[in-house]
């Protein structure tokens, strides 16, 4: 079976994420409200989510599994964007709207990884 290429993209976006989440931890551990406690450790288990969720995704018997994992994730990460919006130095100097756009881009984000539910 050949995978069709959007699934390799969207795979290789969490991996490539995921990876991110070690090679610069700071930017995430920044972007994690302080209502949540250690978010070194946050950061550290979101990030291998992602690099697994991201591998499995590509597997048929997996793909599923890897799907409803990452609608969670993205729901889960949720309050990073809003905290994102709410505190500048949390959104890296960004304009507003941008900050604003990456909410309802959550959507986006679940419905595609729904697409590969079944």
């Amino acid at each position: 079976m050949i995978l069709p290429w959007h699934l390799y993209l969207m795979a290789l976006l969490y991996i490539m994420a995921g990876i991110n989440h070690f090679r610069k931890p700071g930017m995430y551990i920044k972007i994690i409200p302080p209502a949540f406690k250690n978010p070194k450790l946050i950061n550290i288990l979101s990030g291998a989510a992602e690099i697994i969720l991201g591998i499995l995704l590509t597997l048929p018997f997996t793909r599923s599994f890897a799907a409803w994992g990452i609608i969670a994730l993205l729901i889960a990460v949720f309050p990073a964007n809003v905290y994102m919006l709410q505190n500048k130095k949390a959104g890296f100097g960004l304009p507003r709207w941008i900050l604003f756009v990456r909410l309802p881009l959550q959507l986006v984000l679940i419905y595609w990884a729904y697409q590969y539910l079944y």
